[in-house]
């Protein structure tokens, strides 16, 4: 009987492939007549985005010149094409984040190159905004965060009219023989406004991105690619500059051995310092400075971790566990302390949060050739190993981070103009050509010195209302790969919500990181139920014979 039934069941497959659905003549034809449309639409786009471009590049080109005008073309290119397709707006955002450093410097180093990734971005959201208002959708996922966002952006609301605004109309008084600061402080706070709270709606953005498994999963191995792609790069400008193809800073001088320039690029990322000589190596992989290239690496242990883990593809498992090897690699051999301390602590946590600890067996082939490639490394440059460690420890040792953060917050407390704060973009690096900025190196006491302690409190809300919710949303996903993937993300949400060393929630990568997965976070609930529905009708087909048979 199970051979009929075999056989049976291997016939009917072989007529459902057979009967394929053919469509009628009034199908194809409005198939056809749809793609027409969109071809016209296209190019229709494509004419009017050339000639405003022109348009826009030629008078740029006159306040400006060429260097200005380039990118002007380039940006009315980009915000039609976004505007117009904001899904693959998204996976170009994306892409281009951690290559953006290295594209600036390619093109020509213009201050407006620094905003390319927001002509993704902005229009994509427009669009997306839009079509939630036409669907009746929310675009703040998910609910429980609405109203702390909305009482932190009314508090940053109140900081730029009353304390940017004030400054704007009553600028500080001056000496008789000083000049006034040349300030644009309603500018600062814009600006400012849109680094602190700007990439909050890529939540909505990356759940309305996904749609089924397959969107997901192709987000997830886009974004193991890339790790493996820059960590790859990384380690060849290490190579580089290791066999003297790019000099770094070998011949510089007196204080300028120990600082990070333009002029020692070597063909990716920004700037950089390699003075062997003085055991200082600072490299910023394919990103703009060193120490955000060390936050990549940070953060890119979440998500190698979790495609390493969760994939349901063997390849694309021994791809997130490669990714993070190289991850490991590049925390050595870059120089950046606070990755190499970060990159394996934060490996340990997501063993022992997520529960992959007893699925370690996995990582075994990849830790042991980890454990192989550090130790030749060890064994061929035992200098260098030796001064990362001694610079480590003595970097510890000289300023610890715990007394080193409390100082921060003893001064800045001490210096804040009041409960309101001293206006936003006060203390916000990109904001310094509109005015005079305030170098503060810890992220909660930058928050307290730019929006005072109203607006820190109400940014803990926010941060501590999307940790906790992130978690119960975790905690009810039933599908043990997806779950595995949401708890990698989790802890990434709650190490970064908390974390104040340095400012990692104010530049790129963390900036958009931490937003964009936690709307994927989000999301994973919904694919669960999808997946459950769609095997459902599966176990249904497969237990009615066996029911018959009894």
């Amino acid at each position: 009987m199970p051979k009929l039934k075999f056989q049976k069941s291997k016939n009917s497959k072989k007529q459902a492939k057979k009967e394929v659905p053919t469509l009628s003549l009034k199908e194809r034809l409005a198939q056809k007549r749809k793609a027409n449309q969109a071809r016209k639409e296209l190019t229709s786009l494509l004419t009017t985005a050339t000639f405003g471009g022109i348009f826009f590049g030629i008078l740029l080109a006159f306040v400006g010149g060429i260097k200005a005008a380039i990118p002007g073309i380039l940006s009315i290119f980009v915000f039609s094409l976004s505007y117009k397709y904001p899904r693959q707006a998204l996976f170009a955002f994306l892409i281009y984040v951690p290559f953006g450093g290295t594209i600036t410097y390619y093109i020509g180093n213009s201050p407006i190159l620094q905003l390319t990734k927001d002509a993704f971005y902005i229009p994509a959201l427009i669009a997306i905004w839009q079509s939630c208002r036409k669907q009746g959708i929310p675009l703040i996922i998910p609910k429980a965060i609405k109203t702390p966002l909305f009482i932190l952006l009314g508090l940053c609301l109140l900081t730029l009219l009353f304390i940017n605004g004030g400054q704007q109309l009553n600028p500080p008084p001056v000496g008789l023989l000083e000049k006034a600061p040349n300030e644009i402080p309603i500018g600062m706070g814009i600006l400012g406004l849109k680094v602190f709270l700007g990439y909050v709606p890529l939540i909505g953005c990356a759940y309305y991105l996904i749609r089924n498994k397959r969107d997901f999963l192709f987000l997830s191995r886009l974004q193991v690619s890339l790790i493996f792609i820059c960590c790859v790069l990384g380690f060849l400008q290490y190579l580089l500059l290791l066999t003297g193809v790019c000099e770094g800073t070998r011949d510089a001088e007196g204080s300028a051995l120990f600082k990070a320039t333009l002029e020692a690029r070597c063909y990716f990322g920004g700037s950089l310092v390699y003075s062997p000589s003085q055991g200082v190596i600072r490299l910023p992989g394919t990103f703009v400075a060193p120490w955000q290239w060390a936050w990549f690496l940070i953060s890119s242990t979440f998500f190698a971790f979790a495609t390493g883990f969760t994939d349901p593809s063997i390849f694309w498992r021994l791809t997130g566990l490669g990714s993070l090897v190289l991850v490991f690699i590049n925390a050595v051999v870059s120089g950046q302390r606070i990755a190499l301390g970060l990159v394996p602590a934060c490996f340990v946590i997501l063993l022992l949060l997520t529960g992959q600890i007893k699925n370690l067996k996995r990582f075994i082939p990849m830790g042991v050739g980890l454990a192989l490639l550090l130790g030749i490394a060890m064994a061929a440059n035992p200098a260098v190993v030796q001064e990362r460690l001694d610079s480590f420890s003595s970097r510890w040792e000289a300023s610890p981070p715990q007394e080193f953060i409390v100082q921060q917050f003893e001064e800045n407390w001490k210096s804040v103009a009041g409960p309101l704060g001293s206006g936003l973009g006060r203390a916000t690096n990109s904001a310094r050509a509109l005015g005079e900025t305030k170098l503060v190196e810890t992220y909660y006491p930058k928050v307290l010195y730019e929006v005072g302690i109203l607006g820190l409190l109400g940014f803990v809300g926010l941060v501590t209302t999307l940790t906790i919710t992130a978690f119960k949303t975790y905690r009810s996903i039933k599908n043990r790969n997806f779950r595995s993937y949401a708890a990698a993300l989790w802890v990434f949400i709650l190490f970064i919500s908390y974390n104040t060393y340095y400012y990692p929630l104010d530049v790129d990568p963390v900036a958009v990181y931490y937003w964009f997965f936690a709307g994927v976070l989000f999301k994973l609930p919904a694919l669960d139920k999808q997946e459950r529905e769609n095997t459902s009708p599966q176990e249904a087909t497969q237990k009615k014979p066996l029911s018959s048979t009894a």
